[in-house]
């Protein structure tokens, strides 16, 4: 016959793993030992607000003590207190809760700012102390003081005690391995981080010096009424929060109530290098009391860009309350925060251009990245991203389709009763012709193709930051059939050819003379007729064999050379290029190699061996010219 019981918990087997693994950090028991004072005064407020008890007139506060000499760490608060009774209960029971406790007794006091839900924080002050004592008063007429004492094992001693002030005072007795703790500058760094914005003023007492001014913010901003809120206040909170000197560009104030309780300000800062788009930090906060950095779980890790605090009451935490539970309700408080984030973006875009454009430098690859990572971001904002082009002015890339439609197309467009009724006109105008867009990676690098394009009276758009060739492979994905993209230097346009010569013999034996005196393995020369007649020649890769090179680059591996690829473009126009079947071989191979390289160079850097013959090329020729 099977048998029933109960499963059995012994205290003494619990400590050990309460001590060594429920929580991550040692110093987080700063953070539970504040809170529950914090928790045991906002007890003693909701019974004021009930008539259970007299309010206190003189305030309500947190005191934190260091004591070097006697080596304690002393946290006390004018709370609720404790009888006895509770004290066995509350603190001698592992994983009793006492909000949960008190909730269930004063049901009409809600739970609404009281930070404790599991009964363990207490336990966690015992990675850090050999000892604990508790000095406890009840608010309750009558009920006598008492004085708790263990060494974290499984004994304790309880007795009165004379304590006559309504509250509780935690002494931890530091253990010698653990004398960081006794420091001031430790201390109030930590309650910096963990309790900059509890509810109740928190000072600190270091060796009988005794702070004037309270270590905490009880009314941080982001609980403030965003109309209620000024600019001023908006920077000054991110200057005292980030200590960072340089203003955001804008911000986003998050308040919301239902069907979850969310409040926050989120800012965009000032990217000052690549380095620092892995450097934002977002502050999550659950009922003022510090969680964590940077929880991908809540902030989409492209958004980790953001400086800003989060405060969710609402949040699933695990029993060490330092990470999430895997909650629906986690996924749309992050599906808010992405929102808020777009349409934050999205009006700027619209009512206000110009500092939009101003902006964009600083956002333009923390959106991109965001579109590659999240399709709906994508969905949301991809009408937003801009392109600087060759006269330095910013537009999207309808704005780019648009321009390469024909005239009479373009009239249509602007003629359409809506925006969807010009944008199936033009799918079914142009379902089989994608429009090419040509972009400039490095405007400096590649001028000459850029001087080339200005003067045919064509324009490109500037794609100069790493992860552009990813977001424009991306976009002829989404958009398939809709962009092409090309380097201009893939391809010589059909604007900057002239007319080209008919013999097409004398071009192949041109083009097979020039190879042969180049004698570089890989290359393919061809001729063309260019409108520019001062260019020698150009070098074209194919737009995908460049791609799949830069991309094995961006991930450290490999294979396809794009410049096995590369096509020199003799310009026949070119009296340099016209002369060269007359020349002698000596001539042909020396000046075969100073129109590649010269054209090379406008293309990428030459190898070192490269540099070094046109070096020497370039100073033979100035010889000749002073000579």
């Amino acid at each position: 016959m099977a048998k029933q019981g109960n499963i059995q918990i012994a205290s003494e087997n619990m400590m050990p793993i309460i001590k060594k693994w429920l929580y991550s950090d040692k110093d987080i028991f700063i953070r539970e030992i504040v809170a529950n004072a914090a928790d045991a005064i906002t007890k003693f407020k909701k019974l004021a607000d009930m008539g259970e008890c007299a309010a206190d007139e003189g305030g309500y506060r947190i005191d934190v003590r260091v004591d070097k000499d006697a080596k304690t760490l002393t946290v006390e608060d004018n709370g609720i207190g404790m009888t006895e009774e509770e004290v066995e209960k509350y603190i001698t029971q592992i994983a009793f809760s006492g909000a949960a406790d008190f909730l269930s007794k004063y049901e009409k006091a809600g739970g609404e700012g009281i930070i404790g839900h599991f009964g363990l924080g207490f336990y966690s002050a015992y990675m850090v102390s050999e000892n604990i004592e508790i000095f406890t008063k009840s608010y309750k007429e009558g009920a006598p003081a008492v004085h708790w004492e263990s060494d974290g094992e499984s004994t304790y001693t309880i007795e009165e005690c004379d304590r006559t002030a309504r509250g509780t005072k935690i002494v931890m007795h530091i253990a010698k391995e653990e004398k960081e703790f006794l420091e001031q500058s430790t201390i109030r760094s930590l309650l910096e981080k963990y309790c900059a914005f509890m509810p109740y003023n928190i000072y600190l007492d270091a060796n009988g010096k005794e702070d004037e001014k309270p270590v905490n913010d009880t009314q941080p901003l982001y609980l403030k009424n965003p109309k209620d809120c000024t600019d001023e206040e908006y920077l000054d909170f991110y200057r005292k929060v980030f200590h960072d000197y340089h203003d955001p560009l804008f911000w986003i104030h998050l308040n919301m109530d239902y069907p979850f309780r969310l409040k926050g300000i989120l800012y965009f800062p000032k990217v000052k290098s690549k380095v620092e788009l892995e450097r934002g930090k977002v502050k999550l906060y659950c009922n003022q009391v510090f969680i964590a950095d940077n929880i991908k779980e809540v902030i989409p890790e492209y958004l980790l860009l953001l400086n800003g605090v989060i405060d969710c009451p609402d949040i699933p935490l695990n029993v060490s309350r330092s990470f999430l539970q895997n909650d629906r309700q986690v996924q749309k408080i992050s599906k808010h925060i992405v929102k808020k984030v777009s349409d934050k973006l999205t009006g700027l875009y619209k009512t206000d251009r110009e500092k939009y454009e101003k902006c964009w430098a600083d956002l333009s690859v923390f959106i991109k990245v965001g579109c590659l990572k999240d399709e709906d971001f994508y969905a949301k904002v991809k009408d937003i991203v801009i392109f600087k082009d060759l006269d330095g002015k910013y537009k999207n890339l309808e704005d780019f389709r648009k321009e390469q439609l024909p005239a009479e197309e373009q009239a249509a467009e602007q003629e359409a009763p809506s925006a969807e009724a010009g944008e199936e006109s033009g799918k079914k105008e142009n379902a089989d012709k994608p429009v090419t867009v040509y972009y400039v990676s490095d405007e400096v690098g590649q001028a000459q193709y850029v001087s080339m394009f200005r003067a045919a009276g064509l324009n490109a758009i500037v794609c100069d930051s790493f992860v552009d060739p990813h977001y424009i492979s991306y976009i002829e994905y989404k958009e398939s059939g809709k962009f092409r993209f090309l380097r201009i230097d893939a391809d010589v346009d059909a604007a900057l050819k002239a007319e080209n010569s008919a013999d097409e013999e004398a071009d192949k034996a041109l083009a097979d003379a020039f190879s042969k005196s180049l004698a570089v393995e890989g290359v393919t020369v061809k001729v063309e007729r260019l409108k520019a007649q001062d260019v020698p020649a150009v070098i074209n890769v194919a737009e995908f064999a460049r791609r799949f090179g830069e991309m094995n680059a961006f991930y450290g591996m490999e294979g396809a050379d794009a410049d096995r690829d590369m096509t020199l473009v003799l310009n026949a126009a070119n009296p340099v290029v016209q002369a060269f079947p007359s020349l002698n071989e000596e001539k042909k191979t020396f000046v075969a190699k100073q129109v590649y390289y010269l054209a090379k160079l406008s293309y990428k850097k030459l190898s070192p061996d490269e540099m070094k013959d046109f070096s020497a090329n370039s100073v033979q020729l100035l010889g000749k010219f002073v000579g």
